[in-house]
């Protein structure tokens, strides 16, 4: 009978244990810590069923684990019994399961999301956000760039969610959405206490090339380097470092972009009202050149008033040169100022001003009529250009080269570098312009030889030559030339062989050219004239007597 019971009882729990449900694989269930042992906690997930755990999986990133005999935890099943009969459990996986949960429903609503970061990987850093790994792009970790995260690290901080895919188990992470968001509520909050014109106080937290950004109390403007004096400033460094504090007024407020411009230079006293009464038009003064350009150098007359020397101002002389060959960056100078423009903030100066013009000093120096000595510095096909006084020019025109020769001839006597002496023949200051001539120096033999004579004189020349075209007379040492056709009033006399050479002849003067130093001369002239000259004298038209009667009277006349 007894025996009978013992298998009764054998085959209700038999039955029984057929009857409980043994949980599936692959879910999250609930256990109980019955022992901590060699570093891994012992958990009773019931069904008769007890399993193994790793201490580090009940820690979060950098913290210890929390965990006693007696608490109750949730662990993923990953399979009923393992090889040494046990349940295979894990408690990252069930957390993991967990959040991924909480993080769809955050990610779906657009919420926030807890988590820290514990680690690097390549492009970014990865995050703990409760049990679900996250990737932290380098770029979404602030709003500027990031060079010590250290501080960051460990530290619970909210995230936003910007994409995740459970399949993949991949979810991307951003601190710097949140940052912003922040940001922005708190630069509406801030700018909407400010107004234009205000005088406020702010640090300086980055300097560039065009400016300075100044935190006024978690809102940045920018701090333009046209702003920040009067005077010309060539980086924003020179007069201000990171971290200083300093008064700034605000110049500028866009509502919509939240961009707050401000200014220094504002603060202080405008130098440009009191301008055209410290320098008054003509006057002269000294400044320091700040800057050289193609077109000129600026030249600052004292802090936030600089002006002008247009390179046309910078010399006398010097005309077509870079200003850069004229005054050097920071060198003093001594300028007059030509005009002033107070609208448009400008300053025209002059150098050359400053010394006297070369022309005036040398038409002052050097009258009309004195005799110079200079260096050939330029030969052209108008004439030679020769360096004076002052590094200025005089020019010697082809007809003010030779008495004798043509300019076209006279000017292949001459090479750069030669030294000559030439005669002031005009200064025009205005123009700039020496007019000199070396002839002037010179006697002038054609003058001389004709001195007296003029157009319509007879007077007797030598023959030197004979050709086909006439002959080749000369006059005082000045030569000429009688064409045939004026050899003789007779066709048939106008024949060159029939004069020899050494004959003299008397010709009449028909032309004096001074410019080509020629003199006109015709034995027909002379015979016409002669004749006419016979007929008013001996006879008249009515008189009947013939042409050789009046000659041969004539000749009589002249005989007695």
């Amino acid at each position: 009978m007894c025996a009978k019971a013992t298998m009764e009882e054998f085959e209700a729990l038999l039955q029984e244990s057929f009857e409980i449900d043994t949980p599936d694989e692959g879910s999250v269930v609930k256990g109980k810590v019955i022992a901590i042992e060699a570093g891994q906690a012992i958990i009773d997930v019931g069904y008769k069923m007890e399993g193994r755990v790793d201490l580090k999986e009940f820690a979060n990133p950098g913290e210890a684990p929390e965990i006693a005999v007696g608490d109750e935890v949730e662990v993923y099943l990953d399979r009923v019994e393992n090889a040494r009969g046990e349940a295979s459990i894990s408690r990252e996986k069930a957390r993991r399961e967990e959040a991924w949960d909480r993080l769809e429903k955050a990610y779906e609503k657009e919420e926030r999301v807890e988590g820290a970061i514990f680690g690097r990987v390549k492009g970014g850093f990865t995050v703990d956000l409760g049990g679900a790994v996250a990737f932290l792009p380098g770029s979404q970790v602030d709003v500027r760039p990031v060079r010590d995260a250290g501080p960051l690290m460990g530290m619970k901080q909210p995230f936003q969610i910007l994409k995740m895919d459970r399949r993949r188990g991949n979810i991307v992470v951003s601190r710097r959405a949140i940052l912003e968001e922040s940001r922005a509520e708190q630069r509406a909050e801030v700018i909407g206490k400010l107004s234009e014109g205000m005088v406020v106080d702010g640090v300086v937290k980055n300097i560039t090339e065009y400016g300075a950004f100044v935190d006024l109390g978690g809102v940045d403007g920018l701090l333009h380097v046209t702003d920040m004096a009067w005077r010309r400033v060539n980086h924003p460094s020179e007069i201000l470092s990171i971290g200083e504090t300093l008064k700034v007024q605000v110049i500028k407020i866009n509502k919509e972009t939240h961009r707050i411009s401000l200014g220094m230079k504002q603060l202080q006293e405008d130098p440009w009202d009191a301008v055209e009464r410290s320098y008054p038009l003509g006057s002269v003064h000294k400044g320091r050149v700040t800057n050289i350009t193609d077109y000129g150098a600026f030249v600052e007359l004292e802090a936030g008033v600089e002006g002008l020397v247009h390179v046309s101002e910078m010399s006398w002389t010097k005309k077509n040169v870079h200003p850069g060959k004229i005054v050097s960056t920071s060198q003093e100078v001594d300028v007059m100022v030509l005009e002033i423009d107070s609208a448009k903030r400008r300053v025209s100066l002059g150098l050359k001003q400053t010394m006297r013009n070369p022309w005036e000093v040398f038409a002052e120096t050097h009258p009309v009529g004195s005799t110079i000595e200079g260096e050939v510095k330029n030969i052209t096909e108008f004439g030679l250009f020769v360096g004076l006084d002052n590094d200025i020019d005089g020019m010697v025109h082809l007809s003010d080269l030779s008495w004798d020769q043509r300019g076209e001839d006279a000017i292949q006597n001459y090479r750069k570098g030669d030294v000559v002496q030439a005669a002031v023949l005009e200064v025009d200051v205005e123009k700039e312009r020496i007019s000199l001539s070396i002839k002037a120096l010179g006697e002038d033999t054609f003058s001389e030889a004709i001195d007296g004579v003029k157009r319509g004189s007879v007077i007797t020349v030598n023959v030197t030559a004979i050709e086909d075209g006439g002959i080749e007379v000369e006059y005082n040492g000045m030569k000429s030339f009688i064409r045939r056709s004026d050899l003789s009033r007779d066709r048939a006399e106008q024949r060159p062989e029939r004069f020899q050479v050494g004959d003299k002849v008397d010709a009449r003067v028909t032309n004096v050219d001074a410019k080509t130093r020629r003199l006109g001369l015709s034995i027909k002239a002379r015979e016409i004239a002669e004749e006419k000259e016979a007929v008013e004298q001996y006879g008249s038209s009515d008189s009947g007597a013939s042409l050789g009667d009046i000659l041969s009277a004539a000749l009589k006349g002249d005989r007695n």
